[in-house]
């Protein structure tokens, strides 16, 4: 991705990052939306945005199918989202953006949630193999 591109991303990013907190009233969507990322189609046309939710139970986990309601409803509110972006923005064109959950990052979450029970674990175990 050349620099045009990547700019054009990161204000993407931070933009749509404070709209979707403030201008989204949509009682369904209980999590904390994180944008982890934005890629820019060459051409302006698209914008993928990559996306993670923390509920506020995390009983359901960090997986696709937990919130697949909250991506339906970013996906929803994408056309209102672009509106809003095109006005604070100063470019000529402003690209349609589709929400996709990032499975790299909420995987990576949960590996460390792992990695932790793990070593609280261990730590347990030599504490009483002390005694």
């Amino acid at each position: 991705m050349n620099q045009r591109l990547q700019r054009l991303a990161d204000q993407i990013q931070r933009t749509l990052s404070s709209l979707i907190r403030d201008e989204i009233n949509d009682p369904r969507l209980t999590g904390f939306v994180t944008i982890s990322g934005v890629k820019v189609s060459p051409d302006l046309g698209y914008a993928d945005v990559y996306v993670t939710i923390l509920e506020p139970n995390q009983d359901t986990g960090m997986n696709k199918e937990s919130h697949q309601e909250s991506m339906q409803i970013l996906n929803r509110a994408s056309g209102f989202l672009r509106t809003q972006l095109s006005a604070t923005m100063k470019t000529r064109t402003t690209p349609r953006l589709r929400f996709h959950y990032d499975e790299v990052t909420a995987h990576g979450n949960h590996m460390m949630d792992l990695i932790s029970q793990a070593m609280r674990e261990t730590a347990k175990n030599d504490h009483q193999d002390d005694e």
